[in-house]
This record gives C-alpha cells, structure tokens and sequence, in this order.
C-alpha cells in the first residue's frame, strides 16, 4: 500500500493506486474560537492537502470543546460516532486537522480497532514532502523531521526501524504505519537509539548543505546583484510566476506544495539592472515545527534576500487570512525586517467588482498581477526595481579594525564594491539598505 520516494528511506502514500478512503475529524477549542481560519475553512485545506496526498475524503465529523480529552482528543460520545461513521463509509484512515499528542494517537488507534490508521495534520503535511522531495537536500530535510516527529511516537505499534534493522522484512507504512506485532522494549529501545542516531547524522549532512549553501550567498554577495525571493501560501502561484519572469520551465501544478526545493533565476528589470529571484517554499497554517526547523538551510534563502516578494492568491476566499499567516511564519524565521513587496495574484480569475474591491482596501504599494496571463508583469518588475536598487543607497566609509561586526554587517546586507586594507582602517565602497545607515553614519567618509 506505500511507495518508496527516491529516498528510499521516506515513505510516502501510494499516489498511482486507489486513493485510500479517509474521515476528516475537526476539533474547535473554545478558546480558539477568534481563530483567522474558521474550522470549515481548515477542514477545506485538510482536504485539499488529504487529497495531494492520495487519500479520498469521505466524510467529515467536528466537535467544539473547551480543551481537548486528556485520553482521545475528542470525547467520548464523538468518539463513538466516528468508529459508527468510519465504519459505514469504509475509512480507514482517520485524519484529524490538528497535530496529537503520542498518547492520544496511540489511545485512539486502540479506541477505533479493526485496522483504523489514525494521522495527524502534521503527519500529512510531512507525508506530502516526502512525495514533493526531488533534491537530495530536499530529502535530506524531510526526513529529519520526518525522524524527530516519530521518536516520541515509537510504540510498540510503530515499528518503522525494524525492516531497515533487520527485525522484519515488510513496510510499516509512512508517517501513521501501523500493522507488525510491536517488538519488546528491548526492541523498542534498540529503535530509539537507532532514530537518535539518524537524527544526528542527517542534522550533520544538512549542517554541511547549510555551509555549502552560505558559500553560494556569499558568492552572489560579491557579485553586488540583489536577491529578491518569492514567498507567499503554498500554492499561490510563485513557480508560475518565477517562470514567467524568467522564460525558465520551472515544474508547476495546481496542488498544493508542487516545489520544496529553492529554485534561484537571473531576472533583467526594465531598468537593465538585474536580480537573483529565488523561489521558496509555501507556507501553510499550522506549518510543523520540525518541519520549520529541519528545512532551516532553505529558509535561509528568504532571511538573505535583500526585498521580499509576497505573492497572495487573490482569489482564494481566505486571501486575507493566508497574507497574515505567511506573514507571522516570515517573523518567526527572522525576516520581518525585511522589506515586502505585496503582490496579489490570479487577478484573472475575479470579476471586475472584486478588483476593484481589492484595490480599495490593499496596500496602496502592493501590485496586482496574473502570472498566468502576464498582466501586471511590467509594474511588477519595476517595483521589484524600486525595492530593490531604490531601497539601497550609495556610502563610502572607513571603518576602523576594532568594527569587526560593521564589516561583517557590510558583507552580509549590503553589496561592497571596493574595499581595501589601510593603515587605520578599512575604506568600503559600496551600497547599503537605508535602515542600516545610522550604524555607519560615524564613519562615512
């Protein structure tokens, strides 16, 4: 019933066999009752996500609670009802909408029985990398935290190290696999070391992609041409877009999370001048933490980047609550100081009253493009102009010895242009983003 990705080590939902049949269950806490995504509308994603990975939703049961049931997440009486419903539509995986604790998903696959695989928003998502992973770097990255979200969930029921150890000959399953009889503790404890193990060698292999990564950036630094990334929610269009800016054949569809892997294009600006446009990876609500943490290499290209292009799906019903999101993710991973560009795409797709909607309450900076058409296009590449060339201004400064860390900051946001060693100091030449002028001010020359 699983496939193997090219990694052979990640496992992945069969996409080329019958969907699998799957029973969403959400759960709303009171206390999260402002919440920007209503229930429907996270059930919605759940599904969408559900379905890139090759499940077929059959149904769905919600539940609103104080707190979630110490033991099984939902209570008692709901429980019930989605064992009765699960088997009347033949489910066999029940997909729950937030991320479980290891006691409840262990205490839920014993409550539902007769084969019920229980998986979690964050096992889906994790799943779904797997399948997208066409990089060594991208493999690498998922499953790191792939192994970090099963350690604390390695049971006697999950036995994902024994065939790769030699305890047995059959596939588990992916993120939610269950089915061998569970090994001893003495097993269990033997599979524990071996996943701390993985962990450490993978965080090593991913430490040296990180180094190999900040040598390519300190490349482009030299080469004085601004960076410019793409990011946005996972599929608002930024492979499209970077394909139509670019005249490249960058893989696209309409799911979601199509592309992991950072993809870096020269983009020449109607001014002449030139940039390095990257494609990042989308962002989602509830993005798990382990995957933030073991995809840090990546996300390090948008922290680099000199202008951020936001790109918002203009014609997805929760527009709004997805910028914000994207947003929020941006000021975890430490860019928010960034400067952003906005730009609301799939303009094609709304009436002309929606447009005009939207132009009265957007940013009156933010540009309004259809990658898919090209219109826009031009005034979009002139802003990135502006953001980029327009946000740099043109210092020369002496910086003594003892400012290690102004020379550091000058390689690292600004682009030098000449530089030389003198007797009491280091003259630099170059372009600095304005924010940073006050750290300089005393030295320019």
């Amino acid at each position: 019933m699983r496939k193997t990705a090219k990694n052979q080590n990640i496992d992945t939902l069969n996409t080329e066999a019958a969907p699998e049949p799957a029973l969403m269950v959400g759960v709303q806490l009171r206390s999260g009752l402002d919440s920007r995504f209503s229930l429907d509308d996270s059930l919605r994603e759940l599904e969408l996500l559900g379905e890139t990975a090759g499940l077929e939703i059959v149904g769905e049961v919600t539940q609103t609670l104080p707190m979630p049931n110490s033991r099984t997440y939902v209570g008692r009486g709901k429980l019930e009802e989605i064992k009765l419903l699960a088997e009347e539509l033949d489910a066999k995986i029940i997909l729950f909408d937030d991320e479980l604790s290891p006691r409840h998903q262990r205490e839920l696959e014993k409550e539902l029985g007769n084969g019920k695989r229980v998986i979690d928003r964050t096992a889906l998502i994790l799943d779904i990398f797997a399948q997208h992973a066409d990089t060594r770097e991208g493999m690498l990255q998922v499953e790191l935290a792939q192994y970090r979200y099963r350690l604390p969930r390695l049971t006697g029921a999950w036995t994902h190290l024994v065939r790769q150890t030699g305890g047995a000959s059959g596939r588990t399953g992916g993120v939610g696999g269950v089915g061998l009889r569970g090994p001893g503790e003495t097993q269990l404890e033997v599979d524990r070391r071996e996943i701390k193990k993985k962990i450490v060698k993978l965080e090593e292999e991913l430490d040296k992609v990180r180094e190999h990564r900040n040598r390519h950036r300190q490349q482009r630094r030299k080469s004085h041409i601004p960076i410019v990334a793409l990011v946005g929610y996972t599929n608002a269009g930024k492979s499209t877009l970077l394909n139509r800016l670019t005249n490249t054949d960058i893989y696209v569809a309409d799911q979601l999370f199509a592309t992991l892997d950072p993809t870096t294009r020269q983009l020449e600006l109607p001014s002449g001048e030139t940039v390095l446009l990257t494609d990042t990876v989308g962002f989602i609500q509830k993005l798990p933490t382990d995957l933030v943490a073991a995809f840090r290499a990546t996300l390090e290209e948008i922290v680099e980047a000199d202008l951020l292009v936001h790109l918002v799906d203009a014609s997805h019903s929760n527009a709004q609550s997805q910028r914000l999101t994207v947003l929020e993710t941006l000021e975890e991973i430490g860019a928010a100081d960034i400067p952003i560009l906005t730009v609301y795409n799939k303009i094609d797709l709304l009436s002309q009253a929606a447009l005009n909607d939207l132009r009265g309450f957007a940013d009156p900076d933010a540009v309004m493009i259809s990658a898919k058409t090209g219109e826009g296009l031009n005034e979009l590449a002139e802003a990135i102009a502006v953001g980029t060339y327009q946000a740099f201004t043109h210092v020369r400064v002496k910086l003594p010895y003892k400012e290690g860390r102004l020379v550091s900051m000058m390689h690292e946001k600004g682009h030098v242009r000449e530089i030389q060693h003198l007797e009491d100091g280091i003259l630099i030449d170059g372009m600095l983003p304005r924010q940073l002028l006050a750290f300089f001010e005393a030295y320019r020359e």
